[in-house]
């Protein structure tokens, strides 16, 4: 639990007008919450990297800079001081002006209730696959049958990392196509002392990769082209290259499926995201018997295929 914090208290503005110096408030950790989710939304940020709104991001803001644990059901009354408040202040005048993701500007993302470190250089973790992978795939996937998976397009490497803590007794690969993606991996990767277990590669998808895996998993890129340019700005700090695939958005989905099997056990899986062309998908390969796993976490298309059913491809 962390203490309580005891510097001075901190006197702010706190008009919802505008952000000029108004009526004067002492702000605990609470108030400053609400206080930066109304410049959130007067701002007109978008909160889709890794935060679920206004609110939750001004949470994770205040927490981060204050030193606080999420758990601590004390954290709201607890007071902030003028460095903190106005660390917070710079970070939120830059998230706003420059609509920077969050978690580029603090330098942090969670995923599947881990810290991972970020930059510009890989893609915001997001992905729904955080909730599969802390059920351990069940009931689709038996957990005691994984020792070995592969991951394509691993970027920070959380889910690389997140998959070889839910399965301790697994050895892991994990691509990338970018050099600089692949550092940031490397950084996250030994934060979790996972050197000896997780092997990263640059290849372009499979290029490179010996063996076979019980489980390959992948969130490549997916959005369609044409579509790109009308994302909200946050997406534009992002590494394209980790964004776009193709004119419908599953270039590499279908370049996966086709390889997949060449290094899948016989009774191995792939799963793979393709968010919102999850039906595109199905048209396009009418004959897979594709599993579509309920996620009650939010997000959508995921799909499983066991490598049986990838043979004729």
């Amino acid at each position: 639990m962390c203490p309580r914090l005891t510097s001075p208290p901190v006197f702010i503005a706190m008009s919802e007008e505008n952000d000029s110096p108004g009526k004067v408030d002492i702000l605990n950790v609470g108030t400053l919450i609400d206080w930066c989710a109304g410049r959130l939304q007067r701002g007109g940020v978008f909160c889709g990297h890794g935060t679920s709104g206004y609110r939750d991001e001004a949470a994770s803001l205040v927490y981060h800079v204050a030193g606080l644990n999420h758990a601590d059901e004390h954290a709201y009354a607890r007071l902030v001081d003028s460095h903190q408040s106005e660390r917070i202040q710079a970070l939120l005048r830059r998230r706003i002006e420059a609509r920077i993701p969050l978690a580029y500007l603090l330098h942090e993302a969670w995923f599947a209730g881990l810290r991972f470190f970020v930059d510009e250089r890989v893609l915001v973790p997001r992905s729904p696959f955080a909730e599969l992978i802390q059920a351990k795939f069940e009931p689709w996937i038996r957990p005691g049958h994984i020792s070995r998976i592969l991951e394509i397009g691993t970027g920070s490497g959380c889910i690389a990392i997140a998959c070889a803590l839910a399965f301790p007794d697994s050895q892991l690969v994990a691509t990338d196509v970018s050099a600089p993606a692949l550092e940031v991996a490397r950084v996250n990767v030994r934060r979790y002392g996972l050197e000896s277990r997780l092997k990263l590669m640059q290849a372009d998808l499979f290029g490179g990769v010996e063996g076979r895996f019980d489980l390959v998993i992948s969130n490549p890129p997916y959005v369609p082209q044409v579509e790109v340019a009308a994302l909200p700005l946050e997406y534009q700090h992002e590494p394209a290259l980790a964004l776009a695939s193709g004119s419908d958005g599953l270039e590499l989905a279908r370049l996966i499926l086709q390889d997949a099997a060449g290094y899948l056990t016989d009774d191995g899986t792939l799963a793979l995201e393709v968010g919102a062309g999850w039906h595109a998908l199905e048209t396009a390969f009418p004959q897979l018997p594709f599993v579509w796993p309920d996620l009650e976490a939010g997000g959508e298309g995921i799909a499983l295929i066991e490598s049986g059913a990838l043979q004729p491809l």
